[in-house]
């Protein structure tokens, strides 16, 4: 068994001096290497909140991960940030790009704050461009960026680095039908080919229908956790 994330009895309360609102309440979550899994779920249901403990972006009031053995709970401000960027990738609703940087540079900025030599920066960014089929966009800035093409974007900049997994928080939701299915047939490509670990928090029924692995919140608790069974694999026994 090959587990990236181990998440153990998360709770995530807020408002907890007046009146306590819990975010998530016990959810217990093994991601394996290789995982193609959806998170779904009402609004407040939770999956963002999810998506943040276990991207070290938010701290669970009691609960603890662990990515890779490593229990990114207990990390400190600078270790934690540190341990994020040679980890984790974030792909968001919102793109996130840099305005003021072309398409290769957002790419390639997580690679420098790394301090990646610019002949292996340079390399990873055109098999990048290439794979994510916007080579020709190399040099466009978002702003002259389809909304499709500036998540491809994205999605290439959390994979620079090769992380461990990519959290990918309603990667679809701002784009058309045809954007978002040619961004989804991308990720499972990339998940296929080079056992990328995509984990997704979504509303969305295209990314739920690809996902191998559909996990459903409500009111911060895990109440289905379904692989379809046409795609389960010998080696997943649950």
């Amino acid at each position: 068994m090959n587990t990236v994330i181990d998440a153990h009895d998360l709770v995530r309360i807020y408002d907890k001096k007046t009146i306590p609102v819990y975010a998530l309440n016990g959810v217990h979550l093994h991601i394996e290497r290789g995982e193609f899994t959806a998170i779904k779920g009402p609004s407040g249901s939770g999956k963002t909140t999810l998506l943040n403990i276990l991207g070290g972006l938010d701290k669970p009031t009691a609960g603890y991960v662990e990515i890779n053995g490593t229990n990114i709970t207990r990390l400190k401000g600078n270790e934690l940030i540190d341990f994020r960027l040679h980890n984790i990738g974030f792909v968001f609703q919102s793109y996130n790009l840099i305005p003021v940087l072309t398409a290769k540079e957002n790419i390639e900025f997580i690679m420098l704050l790394q301090k990646k030599p610019a002949k292996e920066r340079d390399v990873r960014v055109r098999e990048l461009l290439q794979q994510i089929g916007v080579a020709d966009k190399a040099n466009k800035r978002p702003s002259e960026l389809s909304g499709g093409q500036q998540q491809r974007v994205a999605v290439a900049r959390a994979l620079a680095t090769k992380p461990q997994f990519i959290l990918a928080d309603e990667p679809t939701a701002n784009l058309d039908s045809v954007s978002a299915g040619h961004l989804l047939d991308m990720m499972a490509q990339l998940n296929k080919e080079e056992n990328m670990t995509f984990i997704f928090s979504t509303h969305d029924q295209r990314v739920i229908e690809k996902a191998r692995r559909v996990i459903t919140l409500e009111d911060g608790k895990v109440v289905n956790d379904t692989a379809p069974a046409k795609l389960m694999h010998s080696s997943h026994s649950g």
